[in-house]
């Protein structure tokens, strides 16, 4: 299951990526926003993540207007790896290497075309399991500085 949210300037990418998820039959919620109607962005990113450390949701994808501002809210929570990406190679390396479990996207920096290439990367990526890359994983996990 994939949770999906964002604020109203990464609603209508959200749309599109909505319709790209339907067409592969591939399962999610929608934790809103329902308009491009201005919100806080923290209180998406807030759901999403509640879904993914519940278990609910393997996954996420957040939207915001850059995409800073939500994954920067995502990754205040220990267990959340959420990455900013623009292109694919990003969205294949973050799985690879960090086990990302958001995928965080500008909907004024990204296209839908691109950002459709981007989701599908990050979903069908997997993990590494590479000995160096978990380690690295629990080095940013017991950081509490």
């Amino acid at each position: 299951m994939i949770a999906l949210g964002c604020d109203h300037g990464g609603y209508e990418l959200k749309q599109e990526i909505k319709q790209y998820l339907d067409e592969k039959k591939l399962a999610y919620i929608d934790f809103g926003t329902d308009s491009t109607e201005s919100v806080d962005y923290p209180v998406y990113a807030r759901k999403v993540v509640r879904a993914i450390l519940s278990g609910e949701c393997e996954k996420g994808i957040l939207i915001c207007g850059t995409g800073i501002g939500i994954s920067i809210a995502a990754n205040r929570y220990k267990g959340i790896r959420a990455a900013l990406c623009t292109d694919c190679f990003m969205a294949e390396a973050t799985r690879q290497h960090n086990d990302a479990n958001i995928l965080a996207l500008g909907g004024r920096v990204v296209g839908p075309g691109l950002a459709v290439k981007i989701v599908d990367t990050f979903l069908n990526t997997p993990f590494s399991e590479g000995e160096r890359h978990k380690n690295r994983i629990r080095l940013i996990e017991e950081t509490e500085d």
